[in-house]
């Protein structure tokens, strides 16, 4: 994350924002007492050098808030501080394009700007779908969402939205108008979610038309919310944003349940909800397939010779080994010590040689754990995937790596070794 530029001439507020920052190690700031100082640090280190300028509208020397068209001048998006609620003052600074205006009311007002700084940084690599046949509408929804750093692109109607979104799978989110020429937004919105469901893309829905139906329907077909024209700058901002987090959160929480915690490897449900078409369709095409069962030697050893932590360590380092080695493959972690490797494409005995080769990286891995450093070594079961199901290839192969372990570990043993 780039650094951003804190302009305030109050100690206690540079303090307070800095104790915040220091949660998140890549939150970082300059800090500037007044516009000259501002000025000066700018010129030093360049305008690209800061995501967000978070200024304070009344200093010593700019008491009329002169900062705030300067770092705008500069391209620097801009979160304003004051210590007085204007409405005309407001209103005024949202002339300007700025990306949020905050009152400094207390603790929580502060946090709100960390956690819109962090928002701004996430957006950047956000793509927004903008569809509206009026070139002056299209271009202000454009303007606010770009002063956010959203990526932006735009359709003059439903036809060439739906395109855009069948071409770009990036497009996370759709902002559309109910009439448009061609195919309006209603049949928009019904079209998209034949293929894209509410949690890959998220669908707010614009009208001037004021018939108040229009919002139960576009939200019952499929859309995630709806605003009326015309609406407030603020208004929509908080809404896209609610809208984006809400995505986030349905798709963390989507992750969190396909996806070890220590590892962050595909897990045991993600393993056989994906693992299964794929063995299926390899069965159906006759392509030679294997399955691998990895399993750490003596992972209870670590943890007692180097403490608790050390066998999660000793995992994260493998889960670490494994993409450029076996990228093109399905693989998850099983359990604490197991991990299993669908191999489609390869026959059993070109399966042992990877995992041979790989077994040697491992051994000549080198962990670094509390200022100590050790090796580790793992046994390896392999199977031939032909006409059987996922659960029996996976006991098979336990099987297979539980000898190896047996026989003293650090090897591989494959079914064309044992009947």
């Amino acid at each position: 994350m780039k650094k951003f530029l804190l302009i305030e001439d109050s100690p206690i507020i540079v303090k307070i924002i800095k104790h915040l920052c220091k949660s998140d190690p890549e939150l970082q700031c300059d800090t500037a007492a007044s516009f000259s100082d501002a000025k000066k640090l700018i010129a030093e280190n360049g305008a690209d050098h800061y995501l967000v300028a978070v200024v304070d509208l009344n200093l010593p020397d700019a008491p009329d808030g002169e900062v705030v068209d300067f770092t705008i001048e500069q391209s620097i998006p801009t979160i304003v501080m004051t210590g007085n609620f204007d409405d005309s003052v407001r209103e005024k600074m949202q002339e300007k394009k700025i990306v949020d205006y905050v009152t400094k009311e207390s603790r929580y007002s502060y946090e709100y700007v960390i956690k819109q700084i962090k928002r701004l940084d996430k957006n950047r690599d956000i793509k927004i779908l903008v569809a509206d046949d009026s070139k002056v509408s299209r271009n202000y929804l454009k303007n606010l969402l770009e002063v956010q750093q959203f990526i932006v692109l735009t359709a003059d109607d439903g036809d060439t939205a739906l395109d855009l979104i069948n071409k770009d799978p990036d497009i996370k989110l759709l902002i559309t108008d109910y009439n448009m020429p061609r195919m309006n937004g209603f049949e928009l919105v019904k079209n998209i979610r034949k293929e894209v469901s509410k949690n890959d893309l998220v669908v707010v829905g614009l009208s001037g038309e004021g018939d108040s139906a229009l919002s139960a329907k576009f939200i019952k077909n499929g859309a995630n919310d709806f605003l009326n024209k015309p609406f407030g700058q603020e208004e929509f901002n908080c809404r896209i944003l609610h809208d984006i987090e809400n995505m986030e959160y349905v798709q963390t929480m989507r992750h969190m349940a396909y996806h070890d915690y220590i590892t962050g490897l595909p897990n045991k449900r993600k393993f056989f909800e994906a693992g299964n078409p794929l063995l299926k369709e390899a069965i159906t095409t006759n392509s030679p397939s294997s399955l691998a069962l990895l399993s750490v030697d003596e992972l209870d050893q670590v943890q007692d010779k180097y403490g608790i932590d050390a066998p999660d360590t000793v995992l994260k380092n493998l889960a670490g080994l494994l993409p450029k080695a076996f990228g093109r493959f399905h693989y998850a972690r099983i359990n604490d010590s197991d991990i299993a490797i669908l191999m489609v494409g390869l026959d059993c005995d070109k399966a042992s040689k990877l995992i041979d080769g790989f077994r040697h990286i491992v051994e000549d891995h080198i962990v670094l754990f509390d200022e100590r450093s050790f090796n580790f070594s793992i046994s390896a079961g392999i199977v031939s995937a032909e006409n059987h199901s996922l659960i029996d290839l996976l006991q098979r192969a336990d099987n297979r790596a539980h000898t190896a372990k047996e026989e003293g570990g650090n090897q591989v043993i494959s079914s064309d070794q044992i009947n």
